[in-house]
């Protein structure tokens, strides 16, 4: 199972914070926000990782990320010339999937909840039997958003976009699974009128084909779409809450990486003293150490 996380656009909605730094790059609360996104694809255990940005954006990001090593991973990069579509990443990275099935989250998006390691092994392993999958999360006005209609057994019926009367309270988030073959279907599709690969339609393709699921995010979860001043801001402030009260890191990579086995004391201890005596390295310090 290969990774793809999307870090490029222009963060216009976010200007003039993003007018000289990428949008992924920007503080959400404690940890830039693409350690949110890095961590969810870790979380679905997936090691061999391609990070997709603009050109100029892209050596910000090996300065930060390097090769995934301190992460216990593989990390790869790939330059988007033009923003033209989220499902242009298939497109792109083709080579880079093979022949093997992928999960790709935009690199705004921050997941957070008990069972989410659950529902992406659920569908990592409908990808592996041929089934994309979705995720959707209720939200008080689904007209602004992407909806998704399910059956009872969780298969989609529809998606629509922005809706004057939705179908339902879940909006499409940024978290998608595919099955093999997933370049072959997005070299099918043709710009939309906004000039763009959309990924809606790809998920339209497997729909209509009878292979598309969605798992909906509950009470118990929680989403942000960090890509506005409003959400980055809400966003910031959940992660600090919840980090106040348990006194434990939401989405800290190489504290994944410790507990999942793939840095071991040494290495956790190696990657906080890349951070020095910021709360940061000192919280991946008390892990290595058993503190926490």
């Amino acid at each position: 199972m290969k990774g793809i996380l999307m870090a490029g656009g222009s963060g216009s909605r976010l200007w003039p914070l993003t007018l000289a730094v990428s949008k992924q790059l920007l503080p959400l609360y404690n940890k830039p926000m693409v350690f949110y996104p890095l961590s969810t694809l870790m979380l679905a255990e997936i090691r061999d990782i391609m990070l997709i940005s603009s050109p100029q954006d892209l050596p910000q990001y090996e300065r930060l990320l390097g090769d995934g090593s301190g992460f216990g991973i593989r990390l790869r990069y790939l330059a988007q010339p033009s923003p033209d579509g989220l499902a242009q990443a298939f497109t792109l990275g083709e080579a880079f999937l093979g022949d093997e099935p992928c999960v790709m989250i935009l690199g705004d998006n921050l997941f957070y909840g008990n069972g989410l390691s659950r529902l992406l092994r659920e569908a990592r392993i409908a990808a592996e039997k041929g089934r994309a999958t979705i995720f959707g999360c209720p939200v008080k006005d689904p007209r602004r958003f992407g909806v998704v209609e399910t059956d009872a057994q969780g298969r989609v019926l529809s998606l629509e976009e922005k809706p004057a009367r939705p179908k339902s309270s879940f909006c499409v988030t940024g978290l998608y699974c595919y099955p093999k073959g997933v370049s072959v279907l997005a070299h099918t599709l043709r710009p939309s009128s906004r000039g763009e690969l959309e990924i809606t339609a790809l998920n339209d393709l497997y729909r209509e084909r009878g292979l598309l699921d969605a798992r909906l995010l509950g009470r118990g979860y929680a989403w942000f779409d960090a890509g506005t001043i409003d959400s980055l801001s809400d966003a910031a402030g959940f992660v600090r809450a919840v980090e106040a009260r348990q006194g434990r890191q939401i989405s800290a990579p190489e504290e994944i990486a410790f507990r999942s086995g793939w840095l071991d004391r040494s290495g956790l201890l190696h990657a906080a003293k890349r951070y020095g005596e910021a709360p940061y390295g000192l919280y991946l310090q008390a892990v290595a150490e058993g503190v926490i």
